[in-house]
């Protein structure tokens, strides 16, 4: 059995030879993801952090911002994963200590390469820690397949600006413009919905289940098709944690801006809205 979605650590201790990714990181303070994982670790993870291995370079070739947390290159994700031994059909569980808000990243890129059997851990790890290395990976000659997701530019976005469901990851105060502590200007792109990716969450900590997802997502996609949704966060992360909600939901995979508000609002002829 494969998960391709979320997985439970019960569920996780029963894969034999899984591909286990800790993606724990902080915003304000980069090093502290790496430092928790060094303390204490699910036995045989590997870490991955959010700036070197889960994102690209800030600047395109043309010179121009791509966000804060644009994706890498294709085939240098694809490489790092041959490092760390994946191959087809290997279960790939990603966890973090945020929520999944990170790990759901890694899922997402995962999915980007085409490799189905990638899972989000749901909710803490309750089995035993440690803070030996892993095992040295066996690199192996694994090739990416075809996306299994899709993606959406800046450009094309703002063509389609009316004709696409946009849904916001953000804090709604963020959202509405009343503060930005991380961007160029405040406020969202015109047209989006506000959901806070922490809403897919229970009070345990745990992914709240498929029915509901769906019953909050379904008023925010109707009446677009999966295809005709786009997330979006303040850098292409948080957004991942929604397309894995409506995907466990039953949804429909949606496109994701990977350049997301950093990138919009960092250039003065796109529009924003505050209302």
């Amino acid at each position: 059995m494969s998960f391709t979605t979320l997985i439970s650590a019960t569920e996780l201790r029963a894969v034999a030879d899984p591909l286990i990714l800790e993606c724990s990181f902080d915003l304000a303070d980069t090093s502290a993801g790496e430092r928790a994982y060094a303390a204490g670790h699910i036995p045989g993870a590997f870490y991955l952090h959010l700036d070197r291995d889960l994102a690209g370079s800030k600047t395109g070739p043309d010179g121009a911002f791509r966000g804060r947390h644009p994706l890498p290159e294709r085939d240098a994700f694809a490489a790092l994963m041959r490092r760390l031994g994946l191959r087809t059909g290997r279960q790939v569980v990603t966890y973090d200590r945020q929520g999944g808000m990170y790990a759901a990243r890694a899922w997402w890129m995962l999915r980007w390469l085409g490799h189905a059997e990638a899972a989000v851990l749901d909710g803490a790890w309750d089995g035993e820690w440690t803070t030996e290395a892993p095992p040295a990976a066996t690199p192996t000659d694994w090739q990416p397949g075809a996306p299994l997701v899709g993606q959406i530019d800046a450009a094309t976005l703002l063509a389609r600006l009316g004709r696409v469901r946009l849904i916001d990851a953000r804090a709604p105060e963020r959202f509405r413009g009343e503060v930005e502590p991380l961007d160029k200007a405040a406020g969202h792109i015109p047209g989006a919905s506000n959901r806070l990716f922490k809403d897919n969450l229970g009070p345990d900590g745990r992914f709240k289940p498929a029915a509901q997802l769906r019953a909050e997502f379904e008023p925010l996609l109707a009446p677009f098709a999966a295809d005709a949704v786009v997330h979006q966060c303040g850098s292409g992360v948080t957004a991942c944690h929604n397309l894995l909600a409506m995907a466990h939901a039953g949804l429909g995979s949606g496109l994701l801006y990977p350049g997301s508000w950093s990138e919009w609002s960092a250039d003065p002829a796109r529009p924003i809205a505050t209302a």
